[in-house]
């Protein structure tokens, strides 16, 4: 498993934020989610503590103001979910997450392509 911190839903909201934009002042962030969230200043200065504790973040401080930035990227993070998702419920067997999901899902003829020419690909790596 990959050394990326495990970043809850509440705190993804923080780390998307991050993404989309860096720095990002402590107040920036708190404006933002309580308008979106609803969440208390508290709340949410919890979570930049939990993600900077975790090694997610970092800040710098410029006068009087926090700048944080995001020490994982959006690629880590997705990465070291699809591998969580893939160990928990298929115990790491990639075959048979992508036989269940071609089993239920319908697929147009041009996604059908997409997929035969990741798989010739992978295949030739």
């Amino acid at each position: 498993m990959s050394d990326s911190p495990h970043i809850t839903d509440a705190e993804l909201k923080v780390m998307k934020l991050l993404w989309q934009k860096q720095p990002l002042s402590a107040n920036e962030i708190v404006l933002k989610l309580t308008e979106e969230m609803q969440w208390s200043d508290q709340t949410i200065k919890t979570f930049l503590n939990r993600l900077h504790k975790k090694k997610a973040i970092f800040f710098e401080k410029t006068g009087r103001n926090y700048l944080y930035y995001p020490l994982v990227s959006y690629e880590e993070y997705i990465k070291t979910e699809n591998r969580s998702f893939l160990d928990r419920v298929y115990n790491g067997a990639v075959g048979m997450l992508f036989a269940k999901f071609l089993e239920e899902e319908t697929l147009s003829e041009k996604a059908i392509e997409e997929l035969q020419q990741l798989l010739e690909e992978k295949k030739k790596s």
